[in-house]
């Protein structure tokens, strides 16, 4: 059993920028030389989340009204009124959808389905630099 630590780097525009980070999951893999197991992706933040979502424009678009709907941006949040920073919204959408995802392998191959890919979604109120951390884990 072999164990890997990696980083994916990003630049986001926060306001529910979604982004498509399943090639760089695929290169950490590839990288890595371990040919079956799991590869898990972890974000250490709390304005932030990761998913899976077919990556065309009207499925993000879709996700991006859903959770409008589900977390309204404008109105009162806690945190906001504790911290006045205006981002208790992105805390509580990151929550529901979870900081990390565990995806299997085989072959040195992410098993994704056809129209699957990974997504990075900053909810944060600004601009941000993230890191994501990938950890693979298999032989």
């Amino acid at each position: 059993m072999t164990a890997i630590t990696d980083r994916i780097g990003l630049s986001t525009q926060g306001h529910t920028d979604v982004i498509d980070i399943t090639d760089r999951a695929e290169s950490a893999l590839k990288k890595s030389g371990i040919k079956s197991g799991i590869l898990n992706l972890f974000i250490p933040g709390s304005t932030a989340a990761l998913t899976t979502i077919e990556y065309e424009p009207g499925a993000v678009e879709d996700l991006r009204g859903a959770v409008e709907r589900l977390v309204p941006r404008n109105m009162p949040y806690a945190h906001d009124a504790r911290w006045g920073d205006g981002n208790g919204y992105a805390h509580v959408r990151a929550s529901l959808i979870g900081p990390s995802l565990t995806i299997p392998f085989r072959d040195g191959k992410l098993l994704l389905g056809t129209w699957q890919q990974i997504i990075f979604i900053d909810f944060d109120n600004r601009p941000r630099s993230r890191e994501i951390i990938i950890q693979i884990v298999g032989e």
